[in-house]
């Protein structure tokens, strides 16, 4: 996905959608994120200014998910416990939702469980597979449909063409998108992420990231972050059931046409994988 395209072709590309702004909770965190020596005390701070955001925060940390032996009462305490990256990665998903909800994606009332699912399995994968861009893992599985709002927002009957894209056994989706509105969800997305400071690894996987083939399949030597990336989102997609939840769909048709590029590439077997899943369901995350 090129990074250079003017502002007509731009305008092309996103068809009247409007990338909004990133959250100032989102900067002001990103630029402490920054200083040589971030300060726990002001991302708490930053983070207890919204009343709404710290229940949320603390109604997730708590969660099954993190196992913590004690239960947490802070934003302090959260911040101090989990660290910065992961509590900023906790907000952001948070505030991505608050940022992009309205009436239509609310009708899809799965759509953020479903974000947040997937961004947690994200981790808890990449944590097994000892991958040590484990925050990035995360973030990218919170961040990657964030497209589909977006479209949801500006085409009438979008949600039916997603749909019908998840239910095609031969998995067209982005093509599908793109004959019906001009654009996807993917590129949608890609430019949210961008905007809004993503690691340009994530930025990368979310343009194709329902067109991992093309990844795969014309990869760069040496190069296998991406790849990596790419791979845990897919193998996190299917665990937690995604083509469900979003596409209504009985049979997971694109973790069928592409579960051997991913498991080729992190060199799993069937069984290794199984057992992946089990340690994401021991932990306590939805699957499915």
């Amino acid at each position: 996905m090129s990074s250079e395209l003017n502002e007509n072709q731009l305008k092309r590309v996103l068809q009247g959608i409007s990338i909004p702004p990133q959250p100032q909770v989102m900067v002001d965190l990103h630029m402490e994120q920054a200083m040589p020596e971030p300060d726990m005390t002001r991302i708490a701070e930053i983070i207890s200014q919204d009343v709404g955001l710290s229940a949320a925060v603390l109604k997730f940390v708590n969660s099954a998910f993190f196992g913590l032996p004690r239960k947490i009462t802070s934003i302090q305490q959260a911040v101090m416990l989990l660290g910065v990256t992961t509590i900023t990665n906790i907000v952001n998903g948070l505030a991505v939702k608050s940022e992009l909800s309205d009436d239509a994606i609310q009708a899809m009332h799965s759509f953020w469980d479903n974000a947040m699912d997937v961004a947690a399995v994200s981790a808890s994968l990449a944590k097994q597979l000892g991958f040590k861009y484990q925050d990035e893992s995360y973030a990218l599985g919170l961040f990657h449909n964030a497209g589909i709002p977006l479209m949801m927002k500006r085409f009438d009957g979008y949600k039916d063409v997603l749909i019908k894209g998840y239910q095609d056994e031969n998995f067209e989706l982005t093509n599908v998108e793109n004959q019906t509105f001009k654009t996807n969800h993917s590129v949608v997305g890609y430019y949210l992420a961008k905007s809004w400071g993503l690691p340009k690894s994530c930025c990368a996987v979310i343009a194709y990231h329902h067109r991992i083939d093309r990844l795969f399949t014309n990869r760069v030597p040496g190069d296998t972050t991406n790849l990596t990336f790419a791979a845990i989102l897919k193998m996190s997609e299917h665990i937690a059931g995604t083509y469900k939840h979003l596409g209504c769909a009985e049979e997971d048709y694109e973790w069928d046409n592409n579960k051997h590029f991913v498991l080729e590439h992190l060199d799993l077997t069937e069984y290794d994988f199984e057992g992946l899943v089990e340690v994401c369901r021991e932990q306590g995350i939805s699957t499915e």
